[in-house]
């Protein structure tokens, strides 16, 4: 049997976390109607303040129709609002008092099926996997 190098078995069980995470976190959010997209943009938004379609596909690292997609079907449930930005071309979502609702009320139940997952994993040890993504994540970009 070949050696697997260290990176390689790194990436190979990132890629296999990635999708049994996503489909479960589908399955937790649909008990709000809710799926990872919509998600995706109402923790920034709620987090971060107001974006532009802009800035939270670059935040994604998807194309903008995409995240346009995503905001009308936020801003037919009420989660989401336009607002005026520095200029009129500038088209700016926030949070509607019932988005900011549904995220508390959503981030419950995500938080209990993240801490599931995190059982056995120490605060330092997540806080060293977090740096390690996000310096992956900058060495990528």
């Amino acid at each position: 049997m070949l050696s697997i190098k260290t990176g390689q078995h790194f990436f190979h069980q990132l890629i296999m976390l990635y999708r049994p995470f996503e489909n479960q976190l589908n399955v937790e959010l649909s008990k709000h109607n809710l799926h990872r997209a919509q998600w995706t943009i109402l923790y920034y938004l709620y987090n971060y303040g107001s974006a532009t379609h802009v800035e939270i596909s670059h935040y994604q690292g998807v194309e903008k129709p995409t995240i346009t997609r995503t905001f009308n079907s936020l801003e037919e449930f009420n989660y989401v609002e336009q607002i005026k930005g520095k200029d009129k071309r500038e088209k700016r979502m926030q949070l509607t008092e019932l988005g900011r609702t549904i995220y508390e009320n959503v981030r419950s139940t995500i938080d209990q099926f993240e801490q599931e997952l995190l059982t056995g994993i120490s605060e330092d040890e997540q806080l060293e996997t977090i740096r390690i993504i996000k310096q992956i994540r900058k060495n990528l970009m």
